[in-house]
């Protein structure tokens, strides 16, 4: 027999060996606002039919959690990709981006890979379908094979990119999922079966579809207009297809024949030719005087703003750079949140009154002096900067909250350009499987904190639930307020972050509640090859993160 504790209601519980998640929830009957959905086991994340050989801690999720919404989600999208394979055979189903409080996906032509339009009729029949296998009630099977029979498999059935992804793990074996005849590939668990399903909305949206999926608090969100976040998605989708670099497996080829070298150099050249079109958008407004730079935590903004300095520069401007930062009032005067934390993410961290006043001065033609921010003191003092804008001055303004209408009101809105920044996470597991680009900042936080600021991986960790709820309630409102979106993501980032993310991730100890995460973090990375820093450029974004770059900071 062996012991398992229950943390949802603490009860513990004597069980059989090899006895499943399902049957200790029966047993130890933990109550829950919904059907459970998975289970962290010893701070490891497991589906319900995961089966237990030792004593354990068991918490049980719904999809109110995130980590239940994610399961929920990839076991949703399993279920829309059969719905398609039964109602639009010639048709393959394609995740663009996490949009619109939900989940964009295309369809496209299997013969030319081209995409077909989606019509309203097509989006009520795949919703009814959907409904029809829910009911059903069909069982997820965890499947498991020799490596090249799975992706044998996966080629038989044209799903190229899963093939790729597979064979690139490096293990003899692997596991694949089965849903009635349909065969999947997901990279984490799933729920026991489609009833677990039971709330969903499928809409048509623009010339796709946008799966709706249940918030924490368990009803479906509305539909929030982002049109220019889509594009900006779509358009570096279109771009990864061009060069051949939309998926993981795909990428780990390049890596393993030696020609990584060139996914960085495209990579950085199609950012480097954004950056040189946002400045001569900027340079064609003679009436501009304030760009505005805002983006969630670790989006790579203070990178993007310099770089943005020099391509200025070149068209003849003379910009001056202010970090909003520098702002903020002294440590004993910041906003305290829920927990009792000092909430920096709060707009009310900042010295609005000054800031408001300096800005002013500086548009009227006064000379200010700037203040600096001494974080290890907590305390705002002189920097000795003083600062006059001259007819040819442009000033540039980052910040987290540099949209947030608080921050340029007074300022005619013809002299300002506001800017979205944030890393866009556009390269893909493989064509249902999609790299939250939460994950994808929250590596780039973990190495950048652990190098310049001595900080461990398990106090990011711990730390980022705060900064995700300041970043919904004062940020991602106000992103489609920008003129331009500003990708930062690269397609090859993840496979040079590999091998610098990977031991602070394995030194989160397994008895905290952060080597949940670092876990499932440390797994997902290890589907990419890595790829050494060494030929990154001095003023690449990465090197924002990383270290080496030619910008001060």
């Amino acid at each position: 027999m062996i012991q398992i504790l229950c943390k949802n209601n603490e009860k513990t519980g004597a069980f059989d060996f090899g006895t499943s998640l399902l049957q200790v929830f029966d047993t130890l009957q933990p109550e829950l606002k919904h059907k459970p959905i998975c289970a962290v086991v010893n701070n490891h994340i497991q589906g319900l039919t995961f089966r237990i050989f030792g004593s354990k801690v068991v918490e049980f999720l719904d999809y109110t959690s995130e980590i239940g919404r994610k399961v929920y989600m990839r076991s949703f999208s399993f279920v829309l990709y059969k719905a398609v394979e039964d109602l639009l055979p010639g048709l393959r189903l394609v995740i663009e981006a996490p949009v619109s409080k939900g989940y964009f996906f295309t369809l496209r032509n299997k013969d030319n890979n081209e995409e077909f339009p989606v019509t309203l009729a097509m989006v009520q029949n795949l919703k009814a379908r959907i409904k029809e296998i829910i009911a059903e009630g069909h069982r997820f099977h965890r499947m498991e094979a020799p490596t090249p029979e799975v992706a044998q498999l996966f080629r038989e059935r044209g799903l190229e990119k899963k093939a790729k992804l597979v064979e690139g793990i490096g293990r003899l074996f692997c596991y694949y999922y089965k849903l009635a005849e349909t065969v999947d590939y997901f990279y984490g668990p799933l729920v026991p079966s489609t009833d677990y399903l039971e709330t969903f909305d499928l809409v048509k949206y623009y010339d796709g579809i946008l799966l709706q999926l249940p918030r924490s608090d368990g009803k479906l969100p509305g539909i929030v207009k982002q049109e220019k976040m889509l594009q900006a998605f779509r358009d570096d989708h279109h771009l990864a297809d061009l060069v051949g670099v939309s998926s993981v497996g795909e990428l780990n080829e390049l890596a393993r024949s030696g020609q990584a070298g060139d996914a960085i150099k495209v990579s950085e050249a199609l950012q480097e030719k954004r950056i040189s079109r946002i400045a001569d958008s900027i340079a064609a407004r003679p009436e501009t005087k304030v760009v505005l730079i805002a983006g969630p935590s670790s989006s790579g903004k203070t990178t993007f703003s310099k770089r943005l300095c020099v391509q200025l520069l070149a068209c003849g401007l003379k910009p001056r750079l202010i970090s909003l930062d520098d702002y903020f009032v002294d440590r004993e005067h910041t906003p305290i949140d829920e927990n009792g934390d000092y909430d920096y993410e709060s707009i009310y961290s900042l010295n609005l009154d000054l800031f408001h006043q300096q800005l002013q001065q500086m548009l009227n033609g006064e000379e200010v002096e700037l203040p600096r921010y001494d974080f290890p003191t907590g305390k705002s003092v002189k920097s000795g900067t003083r600062i006059k804008l001259e007819s040819n001055t442009i000033l540039l303004m980052e910040g987290i909250h540099a949209l947030n209408p608080l921050m340029s009101e007074g300022i005619p809105e013809e002299k300002k350009f506001r800017i979205y920044v944030s890393a866009l996470t556009t390269i893909k597991l493989d064509n249902h499987n999609y790299v939250p680009t939460t994950d994808n900042r929250l590596i780039r936080r973990i190495v950048r904190d652990n190098q310049f600021r001595g900080t461990s991986a398990r106090s990011t960790i711990a730390r980022w639930p705060s900064v995700r709820r300041g970043e919904d309630k004062w940020i991602f409102p106000y992103q489609e307020n920008a003129d331009v979106m500003f990708n930062s993501a690269l397609i090859y980032e993840l496979s040079v972050l590999r091998n610098h993310a990977l031991p602070l991730l394995e030194s989160v100890p397994e008895n905290c509640e952060e080597h949940t995460l670092a876990y499932a973090l440390t797994e997902f990375l290890r589907y990419f090859e890595p790829i050494s820093d060494k030929e990154l450029p001095p003023t690449s974004l990465l090197r924002e993160f990383l270290g080496g770059s030619s910008f001060r900071y």
